[in-house]
């Protein structure tokens, strides 16, 4: 940089430098954009960005700008991080360059810098918005940066300052550019109306000068702009502390301080910011191992299809009830680092293969981390800044719990049943465990039991506020797509989306959090609850975006609210409002699952399909804790602290970086996780699809590992197109708050229409499918004694062709009535459809064929048929169809994936009204008639992979091989 020429700094001069400095920074950060670009592309994707529609490699051997610069990462994004960087120093030099030029009374100058401007602005157009992004919009934006060059380049040459060697460069570089113009626009017409080989090679070389000629001729005002020293200079004196108000300067700090709760207020610190990372890392264990808790029971009652006994360790939770003995009190207080140490217990179950053992581990680990958080809430409550450290690192871990769960497709990395087949990362997750639990336990314990329990109010009304406010976080906020799935309503889409919309629920869990460390009064009084329990009821009552405005209303209050009723209960009595609080907790999981377990349950019809009750329990609950909390004068009492403290409390500077932190990795996988909606079905050219039903038990195989990856690679070698999944609503506390639906439909390139969302009370039903879902409804059908009924009644868009498609989960063998009124409800659905459209069914009827409800489905009344009626070892699973050439029908084991048989079936898409009158035309013997292998297209033809003894345990079985049908 030059030297400046002002020596006095004392005169109030900052920054000084030469004016040229703009220009070089303009054009050495211009290059790097285009150049990093070219370098990155060709090192990572060289191939494909030297191939055209017509030829590649070797025939083309370089890219060109547009290849380089447009749709692959990561050299789109330098380019774009680069160009952006640009745009300061351009506008500085478009406005250097008015000022240079501008004389009284003289329009052009104005012309030509207002050309400038749009040209820059032109820029940033085509540089952003894609061809792939917006063909037309780009290429007017690009063809409007060319326009407006031509008036930037000749007003520039017109304007430029008596300057021979200036004037020189730039008539060469513009006579250059214009020039290149010609054979550029020449080669692309031989490579694209003639389509010579190699022309766009020569093409692209031309493009490149391009570049070089523009940024080059913009580069040429350095020699003109040493003229000018930019001064950046201090008239008020703001700069050395000079305080220009007639308020004291006292008396703004504290201002300043008050407005920021005083979170700037200290400087950094290594030390205390590992000491936050560690804290923040140590609540994430915690949530993850309580999550996972649920998870590892429920695999139990699933195998045993009813109560097992194991369901007992739910109550692992209520530990800190044994801090009421004072002995073992002052042990956990004493030696806190053992118990939270002894905590990890949790994620060292993953190594335990043995589902009983494992559970077991996880149990004590819960039990370890629970006595062990109270005892440090408790110990710590006589210092409120590290207590309120303490609280927001709990939370900020059910955060980070929330933002692993997205980028790992609703699973947590480090939980017991993930391992490195399934995408864990349980070994990295312990280790940084072990490291930040040692940290977080450094600190010496603090001693709170003497505690004035009249003073601080009831640890009754205490304990119900913790038990409501830990369920309420745990069941809606432990995934980002619980309370999107709460609204889900099917297609068209009308609210929001699980893989889109997610953070919007992250934005409120980090809104919240601040506000009630920040601002903690603007929750402890009745309106604000009263405005939670209205969130409470849209969230419950309505679907769509109405319902989600109310969830994110909930989210922003619940973690708010957190903060204080934590910070109460700390301090007093933590075997009452922690122990009895997790109790509490407890009923309420237990009653979340009873209202969609009550078929199998001791007292369940008693509160089957009232989520409602739920609720208004939960928010109940939370209610006698906010009463607790601002009775008589406490949440003034606790603002007041807060504020008059606030200097004291410099670790809040380093929680706001950690959740801007995970706000920012959230972000980033929600970028890498948004869907392309670029579908393709497998066999397009025959216009075949291959459909399947499978019972995929919950996601968790018979080992208790999860099972997505499997199910994947399974559905995808098997080329199903469309596939019903049934027992897959997992977005229940007992379930881990998980959608297996995410991974397969985004792994595999499907749509998905997720079913009745876990509101509805049912074990779920779900729909992918390669082809677009045009309409899709969900029905709940009638279930007067047993468990619900889901039905997902979906439109597809098949090769231009609407084909109705219905995945339906009936009722259980001991309630014949449910299952025979929803055999002639389904019926009645199926044969609602316009009589010639295509339909598929995809269900678990629970029935033999040719016998009973059977005779109701398939019908004259539906109009479906059986894919094949002579196939009489079947119970659970079928496959009915109607206006489609069924071409094939195969059966393939489970491995230890689930309890149940994928079944596919290979249909043929009528091609037009002929094709269509001879399909319906088809007599029975015909439709049903049998054929070999060789006999059909290969396109219709099943894997062969599977034949024999298969692969992974998955292999053709009952009739040993496909089958196969032709008329």
């Amino acid at each position: 940089m030059a030297s400046s020429k002002y020596k006095d700094k004392d005169a109030g001069v900052v920054l000084s430098f030469n004016g040229q400095w703009i220009s070089w920074t303009h054009t050495v950060v211009a290059y790097a954009a285009f150049f990093s670009a070219l370098i990155v592309g060709c090192a990572l994707h060289y191939h494909k960005i030297v191939k055209n529609e017509w030829y590649g490699y070797p025939d083309e051997w370089f890219p060109s700008v547009s290849a380089t610069i447009g749709d692959r990462y990561p050299e789109r994004s330098i380019f774009m991080i680069f160009i952006a960087i640009t745009s300061g120093p351009r506008f500085a030099l478009v406005g250097l360059w008015y000022l240079l030029t501008a004389k009284p009374g003289r329009v052009l100058p104005k012309a030509i810098a207002l050309s400038g401007v749009i040209r820059t602005l032109t820029c940033g157009g085509w540089t952003y918005i894609t061809s792939t992004d917006d063909h037309d919009w780009h290429d007017i934006l690009m063809i409007s940066y060319i326009v407006f060059t031509i008036p930037w380049t000749t007003g520039c040459i017109a304007l430029s300052p008596p300057n021979a060697k200036a004037i020189k460069y730039r008539k060469w570089i513009a006579g250059s550019f214009f020039g290149t113009l010609v054979p550029l626009v020449y080669f692309f017409i031989q490579h694209k109306v003639h389509r010579v080989a190699g022309a766009y090679t020569v093409y692209a070389f031309f493009e490149w000068s391009l570049i070089l000629f523009d940024v080059a001729f913009d580069a040429v005002t350095a020699l003109d702009f040493d003229t000018f020293e930019v001064v950046i200079k201090d008239v008020k004196g703001a700069s050395k502390g000079a305080n220009a108000s007639s308020v004291p300067t006292a008396v703004l700090e504290k201002e300043k301080e008050k407005a920021t709760a005083g979170v700037y207020s200290a400087g950094f610190n290594l030390g205390h910011a590992l000491d936050i990372v560690a804290d923040v890392y140590h609540g994430f264990v915690f949530w993850s191992t309580l999550t996972s808790l649920g998870l590892v029971i429920w695999y139990f009652p699933l195998w045993h299809m009813g109560i097992s006994g194991y369901e007992a360790l739910v109550m692992t939770t209520i530990a800190p009830i044994f801090l009421g003995i004072r002995p073992l009190r002052s042990l956990v207080v004493n030696n806190q680092r053992l118990f939270h140490v002894l905590s990890l217990a949790g994620l060292v179950a993953y190594k335990i293969h043995d589902p009983v053992y494992r559970l077991f581990t996880v149990g004590f680990g819960v039990f370890m981390g629970c006595l062990a958080w109270a005892a440090t809430w408790s110990s710590d409550s006589v210092h409120p800044s590290r207590l309120e450290s303490r609280v927001i690192a709990w939370l900020a871990g059910l955060l980070m719990s929330s933002v692993a769960k997205f980028a790992w497709y609703t699973n947590n990395p480090i939980w017991p049943v993930m391992h490195a087949e399934n995408g864990g990362w349980n070994g990295t997750g312990l280790v940084l465990a072990v490291l930040a639990v040692l940290r977080f336990t450094r600190k010496a314990p603090l001693n709170s039991w003497d505690i004035n329990e009249q003073k601080n109010g009831s640890s009754l009304l205490s304990a119900l506020g913790i038990g409501g406010l830990f369920f309420a976080i745990h069941s809606l906020l432990s995934d980002t797509s619980t309370m999107i799935l709460w609204v889900w309503g099917g297609f068209p889409v009308r609210g929001p989306v699980s893989n889109v919309h997610a953070y919007y629920t992250i934005a409120a869990m980090t809104g919240g959090l601040l506000i009630g460390v920040l601002r903690p009064g603007m929750v402890t009084n009745w309106t604000a609850y009263g405005v939670a329990c209205v969130g409470a009821a849209m969230l419950t009552l309505y679907e769509q975006w109405f319902g989600y405005y109310g969830a994110l209303i909930l989210t922003t209050y619940l973690m708010a609210i957190a903060v204080p009723l934590i910070s109460k209960a700390a301090k007093k009595s933590p075997a009452v409002t922690f122990g009895v609080g997790f109790l509490f907790y407890n009923l309420l999981v237990l009653f979340h699952v009873w209202v969609v377990a009550y078929a199998f349950v001791p007292g369940g019809p008693y509160v089957r399909e009232h989520t409602d009750w739920i609720m208004i329990a939960t928010m109940l609950t939370i209610g006698a804790g906010v009463f607790d909390l601002i009775s008589g004068q406490a949440n003034r009492k606790y603002a007041a602290t807060t504020e008059r403290r606030s200097s004291s409390f410099g670790h809040r500077k380093y929680h706001v970086g950690i959740l801007g932190l995970l706000n920012i990795l959230f972000l980033v996988a929600n970028f890498l996780r948004f869907p392309s909606y670029d579908y393709k079905p497998h066999h397009a050219d025959d216009r075949l699809f291959t459909a399947g039903i499978w019972t995929i038990h919950f996601s968790l195989d018979n080992d208790m590992w999860s099972s997505e990856y499997r199910m994947r690679d399974l559905i995808k070698e098997l080329e199903v197109d469309v596939i019903g999944l049934l027992e897959s609503d997992l977005q229940r506390i007992i379930m881990g708050n998980r959608d297996t639906t995410q991974f397969l439909a985004e792994d595999l390139g499907m749509y998905v229409d997720y079913g009745p969302g876990p509101n509805k009370h049912t074990w779920g039903a779900a729909l992918l499918s390669k082809f677009p879902i045009l309409n899709s409804t969900h029905h709940l059908l009638p279930s007067p004694v047993g468990e619900l009924a889901p039905a997902i009644h979906a439109t597809l868009d098949v090769y231009g062709s609407p084909v109705d498609v219905f995945v339906f989960h009936s009722g259980q063998e001991e309630d014949p009535e449910d299952r025979r009124l929803q055999s002639e409800y389904l019926a009645k659905l199926m044969g609602s459809i316009p009589a010639d459209r295509p339909a598929v069914l995809l269900s678990y009827l629970v029935t033999k064929p040719l016998e009973g409800n059977y005779n109701t489905y398939v019908s004259d009344i539906s109009g479906m048929h059986d894919v094949d009626y002579t196939d009489w070892d079947r119970w659970c699973e079928y496959i009915l169809y109607k206006n489609l050439r069924r071409t094939g029908y195969a059966r393939v084991s489970r491995s230890t994936i689930t309890d149940t048989e994928l079944q596919v079936a290979k249909f043929v898409v009528p091609k037009d009204e002929g094709d269509k009158g001879r399909i319906l035309a088809a007599s029975e013997e015909e439709r049903d008639r049998r054929v070999e292998e060789q006999e059909v297209p290969e396109g219709w033809r099943f894997p062969a992979l599977f034949r024999g003894e298969g692969v992974r345990g998955h292999q053709y079985h009952v009739f040993d091989e496909p089958r196969y049908y032709n008329f």
